[in-house]
């Protein structure tokens, strides 16, 4: 967990040092978000569609060369309420611009669970996102995100089954 942090205030600083260009913003979006298990449950494992929100700091390195790191809250997890999960979620993606308005990016996401009444739920867990932004004008963008879940989000002390968050993100946002 302390290599996990240094590591990202080291890139941190090391942007804000290197960085050529910084834009803020805010981000909302919808979710279509499932829980894949090992093994295969006895139940109907339904998707659950959830929002998310948040705000985020894009720096460019170059023209063509950006990272972006953002903290958001997310609904996700499965459709049954046993199976819900909210959380605070903190995605870095390095980005390229293609060009002619569009952006990709790929990178890992770490996520805190914030209820305490998903007692079957992990307190932390890792993913991995990638995406692709589109931005209509100057300040205003409309993005797509896929995320896939790396570490197990369920307390294994409580279950006897692994279960994998992986979750389709559409979104809105403006920057500043």
């Amino acid at each position: 967990m302390k290599t996990i942090v240094s590591l990202l205030i080291f890139v941190s600083i090391t942007t804000l040092t290197f960085s050529q260009e910084t834009k803020y913003g805010v981000r909302t979006g919808v979710n279509i978000s499932n829980l894949d298990f090992t093994p295969d449950p006895d139940f109907r494992n339904d998707h659950r569609n959830g929002f998310a929100f948040g705000g985020f700091v894009d720096y460019a390195f170059s023209e063509s060369l950006s990272g972006l790191i953002e903290l958001q809250y997310s609904a996700e997890g499965a459709k049954a309420d046993e199976l819900k999960a909210d959380y605070i979620q903190m995605p870095i993606m390095l980005r390229f611009n293609l060009g002619n308005n569009f952006t990709v990016g790929v990178g890992p996401m770490a996520s805190l669970k914030t209820w305490k009444n998903q007692d079957a739920f992990s307190t932390f867990s890792f993913s991995g996102i990638g995406g692709v932004e589109y931005m209509i004008t100057e300040e205003l963008f409309i993005d797509a995100r896929f995320s896939y879940g790396i570490t197990n989000v369920l307390d294994e002390d409580l279950v006897g089954i692994e279960a994998k968050n992986n979750t389709i993100q559409i979104g809105f946002g403006i920057k500043m």
